[in-house]
């Protein structure tokens, strides 16, 4: 295992020492229990969004805290969920009082630690919503989670209702957007390698020099099917048919289309994948009106890739295009 850390168990505390002395004017890195806050939290009167999951999904969460975004992020453990403590201490922490609303990826571990610290808030008087997120149409079912997974989408939900909070939306009305955002986003990825978890020192999972692991979720769980390597157009021909069959999307549709890097892939490589995602796109009469190409949920060095398909209305677009402050992600400010 080659890895720039030092030792396994101080990776979490120690990358988060790094984006404190890195955004320090952007966020404030809390430790014991672990979490990440917006500098000026809490915003009186703003909705504030929580979200959080274990750590190595890089920049999510934590990179996406700031304005018109994120209030607060809860990192894990790697790919370990996030503890009740943490979650409750980053709630009441940016409660502003207009409410809390938690976005929740689809696994089992951060759908019950959410769901506890959702709990104890309320019982501390704080207003709590939660929206859970579960775009991923390769599995219904996983090792992780009861339905689908949590994926690419949870980035979009985020930036869209990071937006809406922004531009005074109330929690009710915030909620109602990532629910709507959930129910027209589809994702599907694929991984070329596996990746290592710093305290297991070895790979998650093998594969074969000419194979692919097709459908694979963000841990490394298991897809739908492992294959042999294909070209890149052919790869994202076999990922784009089952995310625009599912919703379905219609001809004239207007669309985010996201190539998401799982960490390992060069992004020479995902804006091939895009050309030839954009090109089915607009085969089946979709209108690709935003875009987003990078690594924004990663699965440590794992190479491989995502796509995220999310049918837009006026008010996704708005809000996309809002203005955003955060380390992962900013524009319009």
């Amino acid at each position: 295992m080659k890895k720039l850390i030092n030792a396994a168990d101080k990776v979490v505390d120690e990358a988060l020492a790094g984006m404190a002395a890195a955004h320090g004017d952007l966020i404030k890195v809390h430790f014991e229990p672990n979490f990440i806050t917006r500098a000026d939290a809490p915003v009186r009167g703003k909705v504030a969004l929580v979200s959080g999951g274990g750590s190595g999904h890089e920049p999510l969460h934590g990179g996406f805290v700031g304005r018109g975004m994120l209030d607060a992020a809860c990192p894990g453990a790697v790919f370990t969920s996030p503890t009740p403590d943490q979650i409750l201490a980053a709630t009441k922490a940016v409660d502003g009082g207009a409410g809390v609303l938690h976005i929740v990826k689809n696994y089992t571990g951060d759908v019950l630690n959410f769901e506890m610290a959702a709990d104890l808030a309320k019982d501390e008087g704080v207003k709590v919503e939660a929206v859970i997120i579960d775009d991923d149409v390769a599995v219904q079912d996983s090792l992780y989670t009861a339905g689908r997974r949590g994926v690419g989408g949870t980035v979009l939900a985020e930036k869209i209702c990071g937006g809406a909070a922004e531009a005074g939306q109330d929690l009710a009305a915030v909620a109602e957007l990532c629910r709507k955002v959930n129910s027209n986003v589809r994702s599907m990825g694929l991984a070329l390698t596996p990746c290592t978890v710093p305290h297991a020192g070895k790979p998650s999972f093998t594969l074969e020099e000419d194979e692919i692991e097709f459908g694979v979720g963000i841990h490394g769980e298991p897809g739908r099917k492992r294959i042999k390597m294909e070209s890149a157009d052919k790869l994202a021909e076999m990922l784009m048919e089952p995310i625009i069959a599912d919703l379905p999307f219609k001809s004239e549709d207007k669309v985010l289309l996201f190539v998401n890097g799982l960490g390992g892939t060069p992004l020479v490589e995902l804006y091939i994948v895009f050309r030839k995602a954009a090109e089915i796109a607009k085969a089946h009469g979709l209108t690709i009106a935003r875009s987003l190409v990078g690594p924004y949920i990663t699965s440590l060095e794992m190479a491989g890739t995502s796509i995220s398909l999310l049918k837009l209305d006026d008010e996704m677009l708005r809000y996309w295009d809002a203005p955003v402050v955060t380390p992962g992600l900013r524009w319009g400010a």
